[in-house]
């Protein structure tokens, strides 16, 4: 049985002291839920805020990304090393942002989820088409050359440790969602990909969520396709209230 897994990007958002105010009001809405992983990943600059708080409970820390040096003449850079450092446990890698904007490749992802394993930090690995790429019919196209390029030189003993995150991209802050069927469509499409390279029981215990606009009432018709297990929350994830109705889905 594979262990959910509800993740929240606070992409650009939250000061320290509202970093501080958000993780101190959603940390009894959900420490009673011990069926299911909480994640929250702040900006760079208010880890160290956000983490002597959630320390003790059971909701873990994450980045929303990472360079694949340790150190060296990189400037603004973080790399993995820092992120335990400031007490991090995962890392959001590949995000369709970060593809989008800052020019990121299936190259380049791969290098940081080395760096991220190596460190062992928990990865998560997103991946996932434009609209334009699923309405010519080459989403399963896309989704195999991310996934294949992606995980190069990752062997079955590291894949184990890599948490997919499948975001349709035209779903991400547009408020639209793919539909329970479209998204386990693909989650279906990445296990068989899984089970083909790495063998059924690694495609078996990968945990694989959906992103893109997932809100309180969409997650539980996501969250009863047979091979969806989390999500990754954008927007929804800034407020304490409706964050903790995603991670309580199941009550």
């Amino acid at each position: 049985m594979r262990r959910p897994v509800i993740a929240g990007n606070w992409k650009m958002f939250k000061t320290a002291q509202e970093a501080r105010d958000l993780v101190t009001t959603l940390i009894p809405l959900v420490e009673n839920n011990t069926e299911v992983d909480v994640v929250v990943a702040p900006v760079f600059t208010v880890l160290g805020a956000v983490k002597p708080i959630l320390e003790g409970t059971t909701v873990k820390l994450s980045a929303q990304d990472c360079f694949w040096e340790e150190e060296g003449a990189f400037t603004g850079e973080i790399s993995p090393k820092f992120l335990v450092d400031a007490g991090c446990t995962h890392v959001i890698i590949g995000h369709s942002e970060r593809r989008q904007y800052f020019f990121e490749t299936n190259e380049t992802v791969n290098k940081k989820l080395k760096a991220a394993l190596s460190a062992r930090l928990t990865p998560l690995f997103c991946l996932g088409e434009t609209l334009e790429q699923r309405e010519n019919g080459s989403t399963f196209d896309i989704i195999r050359q991310q996934l294949s390029e992606g995980l190069t030189g990752i062997t079955g003993d590291a894949i184990g440790a890599v948490v997919i995150a499948y975001e349709p991209v035209w779903a991400i802050g547009t408020g639209k969602t793919a539909s329970d069927e479209q998204a386990q469509e693909v989650h279906s499409f990445i296990r068989k990909y899984l089970s083909d390279t790495y063998g059924k029981n690694i495609a078996d215990s990968t945990r694989i969520l959906y992103g893109g606009s997932v809100k309180p009432d969409n997650v539980r018709g996501l969250m009863s396709q047979p091979d969806i297990d989390g999500a990754l929350v954008g927007g929804a994830s800034l407020k304490a209230d409706s964050f903790a109705a995603i991670v309580n889905y199941g009550a």
